[in-house]
């Protein structure tokens, strides 16, 4: 499958029905749960009695709502593929400014990785998982998702304030940064006081944004008002 063709990622197998709620609630929870297993304990503790045990359900939820393991562990991929694109179809386009659009989307990123760090480690941390492999197809809703920040980018080079490029080179290298940094704040390798000076978390990202967005072809004095501009976005 080919970059532009890559599917948009989503929820599937919603319950319907006045059992809609309740239903919804397990399904819910089962994937929040075996995101937390799966992040912290590895693919050798997750089965489906310890999921039923900590969520409070019976062993038949997991194969009424997924049908088997491997099939829920796609399903934790997809379905945190989906509340990360939620998110960041929060942040409003701004034709304007895109770079200040760019960097309100990278925050949203570390946002995410932080707010659901179970999900975020299952999404992009590689390894197999409950016997479960990571095909094309699951890699390419994380291609999707690039996407969004990749519009802005081409949106800030027919501005003037990036040079011409490879887009999708250039989100890709972004996305590197992004991970890197969220992956070492996650696992604790990163903290504000390893930084000194003051200099918290997200005042150490807007570094990063702001050196990226210089060497993509920006100028520090853009760059510095547009990190200004996308502070309230998150806000």
């Amino acid at each position: 499958m080919s970059t532009t063709d890559s599917p948009r990622p989503g929820p599937v197998g919603r319950s319907s029905g006045a059992d809609s709620t309740d239903a919804n609630s397990i399904r819910r929870r089962l994937l929040d749960e075996a995101a937390r297993v799966l992040a912290e304990r590895g693919p050798a503790a997750l089965s489906a009695r310890r999921l039923v045990r900590e969520v409070g359900a019976s062993t038949m939820a997991v194969y009424t709502h997924f049908g088997s393991m491997p099939a829920l562990v796609r399903e934790v991929i997809r379905e945190g593929f989906a509340r990360f694109m939620e998110r960041l179809k929060k942040v409003r386009t701004d034709d304007e400014d895109p770079v200040a659009e760019l960097f309100a989307l990278c925050r949203v990123y570390r946002e995410f990785a932080v707010a659901e760090p179970h999900v975020y480690a299952v999404l992009f941390g590689g390894s197999g998982l409950a016997g479960f492999e990571l095909d094309d197809s699951d890699r390419d809703m994380g291609v999707y998702v690039l996407r969004v920040p990749r519009d802005a980018i081409v949106r800030a080079m027919a501005l003037g304030r990036f040079r011409e490029a490879d887009s999708w080179l250039v989100v890709r290298q972004l996305w590197c940064l992004l991970h890197g940094l969220s992956d070492l704040e996650r696992t604790g390798y990163l903290r504000a006081d390893h930084l000194g000076g003051g200099v918290g978390l997200g005042d150490f990202l807007e570094l990063v944004l702001r050196d990226f967005a210089v060497g993509a072809g920006d100028t520090v004095e853009a760059a510095t008002a547009s990190l200004a501009e996308s502070a309230g976005r998150n806000s």
